[in-house]
């Protein structure tokens, strides 16, 4: 994980932050947090869809170490490429990894 260079408080809770934004703590994640997370980026309601991106990047993770790419996602996620840059406008690998509470993936900008 990166290191802590900010703390942010969310729903009463001070939580670490890299200079992406991204938690530094893998288990300050919860639902509730991902869901104010994905206001920050403009997701008022995280639907079915969101949450089986959010889970399929969370499973990649914990398995691997990183946060899955954009192709790693469109190929094996079931959501396809149009779908995911609908759901997770502007940057989907970006965004949903850092509502999924994960470090900005590889390769992103």
């Amino acid at each position: 994980m990166s290191a802590a260079v900010a703390e942010k408080v969310i729903l009463g809770k001070t939580l670490a932050i890299d200079a992406d934004g991204n938690l530094v703590n893998l288990s300050d994640w919860n639902e509730d947090i991902a869901n104010e997370l994905a206001k920050e980026e403009g997701i008022e309601v995280l639907n079915a869809k969101h949450w089986q991106v959010i889970n399929y990047m969370r499973k990649v993770f914990t398995e691997t170490g990183d946060a899955p790419s954009i192709r790693k996602l469109t190929k094996e996620s079931g959501v396809d490429t149009k779908e995911l840059y609908a759901l997770f406008p502007k940057g989907p690998a970006k965004k949903a990894a850092r509502i999924a509470g994960l470090p900005k993936p590889k390769g992103c900008i």
